[in-house]
């Protein structure tokens, strides 16, 4: 197999890869019908078109031939760890850590320590952008998911004795 875009060929491997996981996991919920749809539907279909996008990522990769070959370089270490980092902090942050004494500290604080971490990622990174980034992302949030959608969220950390 002489593959012609190493990049596209692993990238649509991935793809197909959690297609088949988002398949496979919706098929232990109720599928129903296009006018009836159960709860797996949505992941179901969504696994089939991620599984679809990555066989013709794959294709290309094996069939087009770029300048390069699309090699891949070496891992980018410093991105990988401040996002995941930064996704696990806003989880822990949102949700709070009751093993470790640590209450919900609120949408705000958790959408600016989530930006803060993320930006880190980079390699420039300057105070007042991701600040004002962190503001407008934890407004837009406070607007679509409490004011409009309603939902239920704790948006600052709870006061101690109220």
């Amino acid at each position: 197999m002489n593959l012609k875009n190493q990049k596209d060929f692993f990238s649509g491997l991935l793809f197909m890869a959690l297609g088949v996981a988002f398949a496979w996991s919706a098929s232990r919920y109720a599928i129903g019908t296009a006018s009836r749809m159960g709860p797996g539907y949505f992941p179901l279909l969504l696994g089939a078109l991620l599984t679809l996008l990555g066989g013709l990522i794959v294709f290309k990769a094996l069939v087009f031939e770029t300048e390069d070959g699309g090699r891949i370089g070496p891992w980018a270490w410093r991105p990988v760890v401040f996002v995941v980092l930064a996704n696990v902090a806003f989880g822990v942050l949102i949700g709070g850590l009751s093993s470790f004494g640590l209450p919900p500290m609120g949408l705000v604080i958790a959408i600016f320590v989530l930006t803060i971490l993320a930006a880190k990622a980079g390699t420039e990174f300057r105070w007042k952008e991701v600040l004002v980034l962190a503001a407008v992302l934890a407004a837009g949030s406070y607007v679509t998911f409490v004011v409009v959608l309603k939902l239920q969220l704790q948006v600052w950390p709870a006061v101690a004795g109220s």
